[in-house]
């Protein structure tokens, strides 16, 4: 006897979480999610097992929130993927270490095309995919009726390969500050599409799909590397994290930051110039690029794609972010920035 076919709430699509059901998302999820190379276990059990041959596991835990770090009429689903995963990849990276897993927990409205979560899926697998990582477990969970939207939780596990972690707590008077990655890009692109506008399609890019250098952090602790932190908040605010744990002064030399970012002359400064705004602004206080910021001795060979942005100063108890000298907060009112970057519940 043929079992009855559930009933389809009226106005609901054929392609809804609701109608498809959550085993009929999880399959075509995992359809998308690719094959970490770590894993013994993967997707389908109570849990997956992954092969450590360091014996230390990394974790780090990023929450994506519809409206606040995404939207929709912004981005693609496989932006978004895409996005989710690098925040958590640039993190792992930022400890020295290398992304083997991720697992990601999703809360969404039953109304949610299964379509778009294959886009996500197929996002996070294509930014992992180049590091031998991928999806192997998560959850699924109706969001609240009364929810705005979806909430991915991503959660990375790396290896470390041998090497000691780099903390923020770890830099030393003496030291020289390096910077690997663009800055301000993401927040131009945001400014952008705030304003209704696609383009430059560079800097919009750039918000919706970070590309955070990967690689950067663990050659950074070869290297030999005090510190490190990525920046996702904005370049003083995540600075001052390392001046704090460090009980030092992060002097950031504007001179060479503006070499570094803002040379040569290309879309960040015709945003910049069409919006009347000075890029510095961008490049000091604007958040989810994922570049990474490090300390060095001062005799250190800084690897590729590295270059010295500053220098580490006593901080006699009193640790801080300062720009050229002068107190951050003061610098960054002179380029017109409000704040030193993302305050989470401001």
């Amino acid at each position: 006897m043929s079992r009855p076919r559930p009933l389809v709430p009226r106005g609901d699509p054929a392609d809804s979480v609701r109608v498809v059901g959550e085993f009929g998302v999880i399959a075509r999820v995992l359809a998308r999610s690719g094959t970490a190379t770590a894993a013994e276990v993967g997707p389908g059990d109570d849990a997956a097992v992954l092969r450590t041959p360091d014996r230390r596991v990394v974790v780090t835990v990023d929450v994506l929130v519809e409206g606040r770090h995404f939207r929709r009429d912004w981005s693609s689903a496989e932006d978004v993927g895409h996005k989710a995963a690098a925040a958590n990849l640039a993190d792992v990276a930022a400890m020295g270490a290398t992304t083997t897993a991720l697992v990601v927990g999703l809360a969404c409205p039953p109304d949610t095309l299964t379509s778009w979560l294959e886009g996500v899926a197929a996002g996070l697998a294509a930014e992992c995919a180049p590091l031998g990582a991928a999806v192997v477990g998560g959850d699924t969970v109706a969001a609240a009726p009364d929810s705005a939207g979806v909430v991915l939780s991503v959660t990375a596990l790396g290896d470390l390969d041998g090497r000691a972690p780099v903390l923020r707590s770890g830099a030393r008077p003496g030291d020289v500050v390096a910077l690997a990655g663009r800055l301000g890009w993401s927040a131009a692109g945001f400014a952008v599409l705030r304003r209704g506008f696609s383009s430059p399609l560079a800097v919009v890019s750039a918000h919706r799909r970070p590309t955070p250098p990967y690689a950067a952090g663990p050659a950074a602790a070869d290297a030999g590397a005090t510190a490190m932190c990525d920046v996702s908040d904005g370049l003083v605010a995540d600075a001052r994290h390392i001046a704090t744990d460090s009980g030092v002064v992060i002097d950031l030399d504007r001179a060479a930051l503006e070499r570094a970012c803002l040379e040569p002359v290309g879309p960040l400064q015709q945003v910049a110039s069409a919006l009347g705004t000075d890029p510095m602004a961008w490049v000091l206080s604007g958040g989810e690029d994922h570049a990474l910021l490090a300390t060095f001795p001062a005799s250190a060979s800084l690897p590729d794609g590295w270059t010295v942005v500053g220098t580490v100063r006593a901080g006699n108890g009193k640790p801080g972010v300062r720009v050229s000298g002068e107190d951050a907060e003061t610098a960054l009112h002179g380029v017109g920035a409000r704040t030193a970057g993302h305050v989470h519940f401001g």
